[in-house]
């Protein structure tokens, strides 16, 4: 039949591209298409073979569970195989799951199912002997996997021995290690940083760091796991998902805290919406939600397919990668000169939010991509994060695509960029650029900066664009006078933000530096130069080589420092603002003979009693310092909720380490 020849041409085709990209996702970490798209190709060939089932060929996909291992790891046989899920895309696709399970049992009795998130990460198997964990792999293509253990011993939410409890001597608990949003954009940052090749997405950088050779890399990388489940449940006295769940809690192993137990299909159709609101504001990545049948007993009558369990489904959220087009370039002029170039895109749809711009990071990552004007090109957008290009389509060029330049002149003001020698950033020179003006203005009195209520970004921009404002000077000339009668002010808010500026006048010498948006100067070496000269004067009258006197300054910063002090129209600007009325506190008494003095804190993990900020004030308040980063100078290292990477490292340091508690009680000493 002419149909049935145009079906099997079409599985082959399906077949060959769903080989390749299983191929570039799972053994190369390079995918070329997004998870959506790539679940679409799986769900189409799932369909036509229920449909054609004598055309299923040994070779299909269907008949697999995931990628081949990596080569460079020993293999290890899963005594039980780690089965795939199939995908659920709506709804309706639950119901359709549940009919079938009635339908094999021959029953219409209700079931009840644990609705678990699906976490964007690597699926793992840890093998506990007498409670010691003991090996640790891969899923790899579900029936072998990859010798990891020793990368997974440094994931901190892995316990190297369980707790006291009712346990088999032997069992295997199966999850999922992944990375946070916050620790995949801080571990990108590093990388930028570092020069080094940034991860696409977290399930990438997940993968990428439990494939190292060196174990002392993989634990330098903010690595999590959630325990999900056992390979056999049966070797535990629990007769549900929902009870097994609770006993893995009970021996420490983390459980995801979203789990839920429904009491039918429609409550879990709910706590599917429920997290799809949620997933925006969830500190990791999930890209949907497991169902279960709950009771093993059902579990093992329905038992399971070629390539996945018949108790379970797996529903997935929409994309949060895609592809677009991209049509031009925009570069902005950050507040530092820094000329960052933005990707202008065809709208697309991405977790259900519509992306038209995106990251391009600098030149040189540009140019190591390889992407041009014209190409089709793969978006990723994780949480709130800025939403990036990360590679182009290569196979669909046309040859019409164009070379991305960057300019030779700040867009803004028309002066020559130049680029500093071992710097990645483009930047506009010229201290009279009114871009950088405007983000410098926005910085000032910004929450990071002199944090003065009423003049937040917007607020700032249109100050500036009616030429009220144009330098920090102005800001504290403005009247009620000068705000009431602009658009979206009244009397009442005018007053408020004069108020807010006059109260503003008396600061701290620290917080009026680290506001100025002095390249490189942070509130950290602000807090610094603050202890070390005592007042503005002194700092504007110090040499380049008085500040590298500052422990822990550097040479940029001193540099920064020195060009930034000795320009005559700062000079000016500070004179004026003394002028003005802006007055700094007495700097604080000597602190050597304060309890914290020679201490040096370093943060990690949030807090539950403190603010970061209330924290790092208390340990200046008593003599201590805060450092920015893990070195031998750190003395303690103070870890709340998910420490991350740090905790290890600092043990390696011989550091001493403190819970919250402990630094409470070092705060009442």
């Amino acid at each position: 039949m002419h149909d049935r020849k145009n079906v099997r041409e079409r599985l082959e085709r399906l077949r060959e591209e769903i080989n390749l990209h299983a191929h570039l996702y799972y053994v190369k970490d390079d995918p070329l298409i997004s998870d959506g798209e790539y679940d679409l190709l799986f769900q189409e060939l799932l369909d036509l073979e229920a449909r054609f089932p004598d055309l299923v060929t040994p070779d299909s996909p269907s008949r697999r569970v995931g990628g081949v291992p990596l080569s460079h790891f020993d293999t290890v046989e899963h005594r039980v195989p780690m089965l795939s899920l199939e995908n659920a895309f709506s709804e309706e696709d639950f119901f359709e799951f549940e009919k079938r399970l009635h339908r094999f049992l021959n029953s219409s009795d209700p079931f009840s199912y644990v609705a678990e998130p699906k976490m964007d990460g690597l699926a793992v198997e840890i093998v506990y002997e007498n409670g010691i964990m003991v090996l640790g792999s891969t899923r790899g293509d579900g029936s072998v996997g990859e010798d990891i253990t020793q990368n997974l011993k440094t994931v901190q939410t892995i316990p190297l021995r369980l707790r006291p409890g009712t346990c088999p001597e032997l069992f295997e608990v199966r999850g999922e290690v992944f990375i946070s949003t916050e620790g995949f954009k801080a571990l990108n940052e590093q990388r930028i940083k570092e020069g080094e090749n940034l991860f696409a997405n977290p399930r990438n950088a997940a993968a990428g760091s439990l494939r190292q050779l060196d174990s002392k890399i993989t634990a330098q990388r903010p690595l999590e796991f959630f325990a999900y489940g056992v390979s056999d449940p049966d070797s535990f006295s629990c007769s549900t998902q929902a009870d097994l769940l609770e006993v893995l809690q009970s021996l420490g192993l983390k459980v995801n805290t979203h789990v839920r137990i429904c009491s039918d299909m429609e409550a879990a159709a709910a706590h599917f919406r429920y997290l799809l609101d949620l997933r925006p504001s969830l500190p990791y990545e999930i890209d949907g939600m497991v169902v279960k049948v709950n009771s093993f007993d059902i579990q093992k009558r329905l038992g399971a397919k070629a390539r996945s369990p018949r108790w379970a489904i797996a529903g997935k959220f929409p994309a949060s990668q895609g592809t677009t087009r991209l049509r031009s370039i925009e570069f902005q002029v950050g507040r530092t000169g820094a000329i960052t170039p933005v990707a202008i895109l065809e709208p697309v749809l991405i977790g259900g939010v519509t992306v038209s711009r995106a990251t391009l990071h600098n030149e040189d990552e540009i140019k190591r991509k390889d992407l041009r004007i014209g190409d089709v090109v793969l978006v990723q957008r994780a949480g709130d994060v800025i939403p990036e290009v990360i590679k182009p389509v290569r196979e669909k060029r046309t040859g019409r695509e164009e070379r991305i330049r960057m300019p030779e002149s700040c867009p803004e003001c028309g002066h020559p960029v130049t680029r500093a020698e071992n710097e990645v950033a483009v930047r506009c020179t010229n201290p009279l650029c009114p871009a950088q003006r405007l983000r410098a203005l926005i910085h000032y009195t910004g929450k990071t900066g002199m944090d003065i209520e009423g003049l937040g970004k917007k607020v700032m921009e249109q100050l500036v664009s009616c030429g009220l404002v144009s330098d920090i000077s102005d800001i504290y000339r403005l009247q009620v006078s000068d705000l009431r009668d602009l658009e979206g002010w009244g009397e009442k808010s005018a007053e408020k933000a004069v108020k807010a500026i006059e109260a503003g006048k008396t600061t701290t010498l620290s917080r009026f530096l680290s506001a100025l948006g002095i390249r490189y100067i942070g509130e950290i070496s602000a807090s610094l130069l603050e202890q070390r000269f005592g007042s503005l004067a002194r700092i504007m009258q110090a040499s380049e080589a008085e500040f590298l006197d500052v422990e822990g300054v550097g040479d940029q910063m001193a540099e920064s420092l020195s060009s930034y002090f000795q320009d005559p129209s700062v000079q000016a600007m500070l004179r004026e603002l003394g002028e003005l009325g802006v007055r700094f506190e007495e700097p604080a008494a000597d602190s050597s003979e304060k309890p914290l003095a020679n201490m040096v804190f370093l943060f990690t993990g949030s807090l539950e009693k403190f603010s970061r900020s209330e924290a790092k004030a208390r340990v200046k308040d008593l003599g201590g310092q805060v450092a920015s980063s893990l070195s031998r100078k750190v003395t303690h290292v103070v870890c709340g909720n998910k420490p991350g990477s740090k905790r290890a490292k600092a043990q390696e340091l011989g550091l001493m380490i403190l819970d919250e508690g402990g630094f409470h009680n070092l705060l009442q000493m």
